[in-house]
């Protein structure tokens, strides 16, 4: 059965404005392409509902529209200052950064000694004083502070080259 201009665009409506903001970094933006998309898909409706890749062509239409001459123009009237950012809403931190950076960590910290990994998880993740790391590793509390030294300076300098090659 050919699906209505009405219940297709009331099923799709939160994906093309999820896609549209994604491509155009501004949901007002992506409002107005999305509705001047929609005008005209509903004008061609006769044309477009029986499509089998009608979906695609939609969003190539957001594209086309989002590229054309009066959206360049309306993004570079669009302020784009930090302070006009922050007025619009809170800045937050990416999710995925932090994922990416702790995974990142755990993989320099595998690549670690075993008796240096363990010094720095009894150290830092269960909050184990020299005494009771040295005991539980079999050796001095000198050993233990020199494993937990070598095994910092070791992901300092893996931090800083991982640094130096990210801004090369």
């Amino acid at each position: 059965m050919l699906d209505t201009f009405d219940r297709f665009a009331a099923d799709r409506i939160d994906r093309l404005l999820r896609f549209t903001t994604a491509l155009t970094c501004d949901p007002h933006l992506a409002q107005d392409v999305v509705q001047e998309v929609l005008v005209r898909v509903q004008h061609r409706w006769a044309r477009i509902g029986p499509m089998p890749g009608r979906d695609q062509y939609v969003r190539r239409m957001i594209v086309n529209e989002y590229l054309s001459w009066r959206r360049r123009k309306a993004s570079r009237t669009v302020a784009a200052t930090h302070s006009t950012l922050d007025a619009l809403g809170t800045p937050t931190a990416d999710p995925a950064t932090g994922y990416a950076e702790r995974e990142a960590m755990r993989g320099h910290i595998a690549r670690l000694p075993r008796k240096q990994r363990a010094a720095l998880m009894l150290r830092y993740y269960c909050d184990r004083d020299d005494a009771e790391i040295a005991d539980l590793l079999g050796c001095s509390t000198g050993t233990v502070r020199s494993h937990i030294s070598r095994a910092l300076s070791t992901l300092r300098a893996t931090h800083q080259h991982a640094v130096r090659e990210a801004l090369s």
